[in-house]
């Protein structure tokens, strides 16, 4: 489990909180019902899940709340706090830090109307997770504002999730390639003026969570670490050791049953003492009793302490793996392979090389021994406890040859490249659409594209997991830029170039990343221009600038002409933005001439055009009506109508600026002429509109009052949305 788990709502509990990487914890829409389960996801009957692991912690709690209320340093000298108070819940993995932070943020949650966040700041291998990133979570959970900018959901589907478009609102302003020090200085002022509740788990550092700490003194942060956070000031620690003996053999009791604990009671007060009072080692113990129910507790007691050298929750985990069937504890050291450490039947499936069927029936016994914990989602989902996930690596690297380990992960990547394919085809419409549909394997099929698109939000966090751990595993290159190119169509075909901004320039960089590895000029020269283009299109323009000229080296050492010309346009683009005009002509016309060498015509011609644009803003006119005809006579030459219709269209502007009022008239009629030619009634009307204005302009409003008459007409016998 990377990234975070979001609430925005004002009550919280301990399942909600078990969330993939990242995800929303508001439930993406229910999809519609369906004669088939959408791939991915398998049903079961439902059956009873494992006791909570929350008991005792009474002194933990009371010591909490009360530091909730106690004045801190600055009250006591008297000056307002700058910032939110940090509670720490400090504790080792499998202590029941996490559930009792859990607890805290349960019954304080009311406190707070604007809600909850969560974030888990360490990812399943022991990586700190970026603050960045972690901010852009967050950010992006914050409830939209009321009005959203348009240009933050234009380009989203009409199938899209709702969760998407709260994405493209949430983070709007914050451009995707954004610094780390710019999203959390982002997240700082959206949190100014709210009562948020911020539960950040298992933090690795001081200066992770005080890079999140909200410049408000009405929020409440609740961090949980394995050590002291030092450096925070005014930090209320809370360490947490293990439970007290009556309430782990509470605990004990729940899991493998009243009787065998009442019969034996010192033999389970001695399993307690022996687990260290741990909940995550006692949950353990407690499923392998209820697994062999003729077992005494003194009988495990007595096997754990024949191994005292290993820890309590290594020593039960190694009893667990080792009471499995072979394929079942092959299964489970795999599943420290699962992206995020997040696993649903299928992912388990690929893991281990079995079926899905097989697979279901493992994880739910896995559940059952609190080897795994369920996430609230639409079909199966689970979780590697994050105590486990280092245990079952171990296991793996010393039972599963590296071969073995390797083949599992490509299974794994094409597993996800195959789901994200349909998910891409889901997408579609119409009856070409339809065919390709029906031409994937029937396990792949998505219902419709609102189940696809609830797919793709739910396992978004998940999936950019696959794409960070395919590209930093260098020996799977050539499936994880399948799995990276397949991801960026998906989430463009559901979400939007635009609501997806941030996840496709952390997908391009990760192309960019395994491109210059493999010494891939030509891809690196295309993850360069998507990222750029990325940055110009939020505003960026220097950053987007400096990788347009580094893709156009890319592109000149891999020998690409398309690489090349495109890169030198839009460095012509990035200039003209930063209103260096004469520079933006110049690239203009380097591209212009890469283009005319390939007689690419209509490209030459579309940058005539903009060669004109740039001259025409620096004041040159005479250079821009050259232009403007270069244009029309290479558009001519191609015979595209629509397109020799504008461009005649902004060669009469350009005369008429010019002075040319005459030659200005004539050319406009050609132009409609040309529209007429191309049956673009919608086009043609706006030339008519662009005509009378010049002629109310010249003086003749008559002539005018005709042309606006024959634009109106047209407009209404228009079907909406038709061409133009």
């Amino acid at each position: 489990m990377t990234d975070q788990a979001v609430d925005t709502g004002s009550q919280a509990s301990t399942d909600t909180a078990r969330r993939p990487s990242g995800e929303p914890s508001a439930q993406p829409p229910a999809p519609a019902p369906a004669p088939r389960t959408p791939p991915g996801r398998t049903e079961r009957e439902a059956r009873p899940a494992p006791p909570s692991a929350f008991v005792g912690r009474t002194r933990e709690l009371k010591e909490l709340l009360g530091d909730i209320e106690r004045a801190g340093l600055n009250t006591i000298a008297g000056r307002k706090a700058p910032r939110a108070r940090v509670l720490l819940v400090a504790g080792r993995p499998g202590s029941g830090r996490s559930d009792l932070a859990e607890e805290l943020v349960r019954r304080v949650a009311g406190r707070y109307p604007d809600g909850v966040l969560r974030a888990r700041l360490t990812e399943p291998g022991g990586r700190p997770v970026p603050a960045g990133r972690v901010a852009r979570r967050l950010l992006e959970a914050l409830p939209a504002p009321a009005t959203a900018p348009a240009a933050a959901v234009r380009s989203a589907p009409r199938d899209a999730a709702p969760a998407a478009e709260a994405r493209a609102t949430a983070a709007a302003g914050v451009a995707p390639g954004a610094e780390d020090d710019e999203l959390t200085a982002a997240l700082r002022q959206a949190l100014a003026g709210r009562k948020v509740l911020l539960l950040l788990d298992d933090a690795a550092d001081a200066e992770q969570v005080d890079e999140l700490v909200p410049d408000s003194p009405d929020c409440l942060v609740v961090a949980v670490a394995r050590g002291p956070l030092t450096g925070i000031p005014d930090v209320r620690p809370c360490v947490v050791g293990g439970l007290d003996t009556r309430s782990a053999v509470d605990l004990l009791t729940r899991r493998a049953g009243e009787v065998r604990v009442t019969v034996d009671p010192c033999s389970a007060q001695q399993l307690a003492e022996e687990c260290h009072g741990e909940p995550a080692t006692l949950l353990l113990a407690g499923g392998w009793l209820a697994e062999r129910p003729k077992v005494a507790v003194a009988d495990l007691v007595a096997q754990l302490r024949a191994d005292p050298a290993a820890g309590p929750l290594e020593r039960m985990l190694g009893l667990v793996h080792d009471g499995l069937p072979a394929a079942a504890a092959r299964m489970l050291r795999l599943l420290s392979l699962a992206p995020a450490g997040v696993v649903d039947p299928h992912t388990a499936s690929a893991l281990a090389g079995c079926s899905p069927q097989t697979a279901t029936e493992t994880l739910d016994r896995f559940h059952r021994l609190a080897l795994l914990r369920q996430v609230p989602a639409a079909g199966l989902l689970y979780e590697v406890p994050g105590c486990l996930h280092p245990l079952l690596a171990a296991l793996a690297e010393r039972l599963d040859r590296p071969a073995e380990l390797r083949l599992a992960r490509a299974r794994t990547l094409e597993r996800t490249v195959r789901l994200l394919h349909a998910c891409r085809v889901a997408a579609g419409t119409g009856e070409e659409a339809r065919v390709r549909q029906q031409a994937l394997p029937r396990a792949l099929r998505f219902p419709g594209p609102q189940d696809a698109a609830a797919w793709l939000a739910e396992r978004r966090d998940v999936l950019l997991a696959a794409a960070r751990t395919a590209a930093g595993d260098g020996e799977l290159d050539t499936l994880a830029r399948r799995l990276m190119s397949q991801l960026v169509r998906a989430l463009v075909a559901h979400v939007g170039d635009d609501g997806a901004a941030a996840d496709l320039y952390t997908v391009h960089q990760l192309m960019l990343d395994v491109a210059r590895r493999r010494g891939l000029a030509r891809e690196e020269a295309a993850a360069l221009l998507n990222l750029a283009d990325l940055d110009a299109r939020t505003g960026r323009a220097a950053e987007a600038l400096t990788g347009y000229r580094a893709a156009l080296d890319a592109g000149r050492r891999a020998q690409d002409p398309y690489a090349v010309g495109r890169a030198m346009e839009s460095i012509g683009g990035a200039h003209q933005e930063l209103g260096d005009l004469d520079r933006a002509a110049d690239w203009y016309g380097r591209a212009l001439a890469e283009r005319l060498a390939r007689d690419q015509r209509a490209e030459a011609a579309r940058l005539y055009g903009r060669i004109a644009t740039a001259h025409a803003r620096a004041g040159r006119h005479e250079e821009a009506l050259r232009h403007r005809r270069a244009a029309v006579t290479e558009h001519r030459r191609g015979e595209d109508l629509p397109a020799c219709a504008r461009a005649l269209g902004e060669l009469a502007r350009a005369q008429e600026h010019t002075g040319r009022f005459a030659e200005s008239l004539r050319t406009f009629r050609e132009a409609i002429a040309w529209a007429r030619r191309a049956e673009d009634g919608r086009l043609e009307a706006g030339l008519h509109l662009a005509l009378a204005g010049v002629l109310e302009r010249l003086g003749d409003p008559s002539a005018a009052r005709l042309h606006r008459r024959s634009a109106e007409r047209m407009l209404e016998e228009e079907p909406s949305g038709g061409p133009g």
